[in-house]
């Protein structure tokens, strides 16, 4: 039997809440197969980013180059943390070469700026680093502060989907950082707008992004539409934070394994 494969670009995050764990769980629950390269060494714990340690362009990219040799199949690709503008361009080149094989790839791009707490996560402008990805991605899935900083601190949300569209034919914004007692993720793609309305959960939450958009990558490389991808990866995040459970003071990690929930 063979399952859909994700490649997945991300951090190490000795917590196991966020980063490249917490993409491969979310991605195995979807019932695919991750196929994970670490781009960066953190030092963190669930509550901060202590220090970052990008890994090295030459590493990442014989790490790619092994898969893509032997024939690897790759029906997806999730982008987290990239580290470095080196590696950023690295990862922009795979993509390209991926697609000359299969040209609709799809390519999640989490832009992942920063920690909860706004601890930096990549070496350099972060926003600079993510400039070679932003118009290889089928969809973009920043929450609000990164909306804020890929548009230039635009606070408008029509206008900053209206950037990130210049790039990117899909965006999804999300609200979790917003106010009130509802979370709302707003979708837009060429003319259209969805948004998912969801009940905001008491207590904090370490991972939820690498959750949601591996999630999205998992079910877009099973052959699933956008729209229905969106929805079942949203639901699935939900589930993960209702069950969240605690490692130590601070930030809850997602309970990404359905069957033990």
């Amino acid at each position: 039997m063979k399952k859909a494969c994700v490649l997945v670009f991300a951090g190490l995050d000795p917590s196991g809440g966020a980063g490249i764990q917490a993409d491969i769980q979310a991605i195995s629950d979807a019932g695919a197969h991750p196929l994970p390269i670490i781009t960066a060494l953190t030092v963190q714990d669930n509550q901060h980013v202590h220090a970052v340690h990008p890994v090295a362009t030459s590493i990442l990219v014989e790490q790619v180059n092994a898969l893509i040799a032997h024939g690897t199949a790759i029906d997806a690709i999730k982008i987290g943390i990239v580290g470095s503008l080196a590696n950023a361009q690295a990862i922009a080149d795979a993509i390209t070469t991926l697609r000359k094989l299969h040209p609709t790839l799809p390519v999640v791009l989490d832009p992942v700026l920063a920690s909860g707490h706004g601890d930096v996560l990549t070496k350099g402008d972060a926003v600079q680093a993510l400039a070679p990805l932003r118009t290889l991605a089928t969809i973009i899935v920043p929450n609000l502060p990164e909306a804020r900083a890929l548009c230039d601190g635009d606070d408008q949300l029509a206008l900053q989907a209206q950037r990130l569209l210049q790039d990117s034919p899909s965006v999804m914004i999300k609200g979790g950082h917003g106010e009130g007692d509802e979370i709302i993720n707003t979708w837009f793609h060429e003319e259209q707008q969805r948004q998912w309305h969801w009940p905001r959960l008491l207590g904090d939450y370490h991972g939820s992004g690498c959750t949601l958009a591996s999630a999205i990558a998992a079910r877009l490389a099973q052959g699933i539409s956008m729209e229905a991808a969106l929805e079942v990866a949203q639901n699935y995040t939900q589930h993960s934070l209702a069950h969240a459970y605690a490692i130590a003071p601070g930030q809850q990690i997602p309970h990404r394994l359905k069957e033990l929930s």
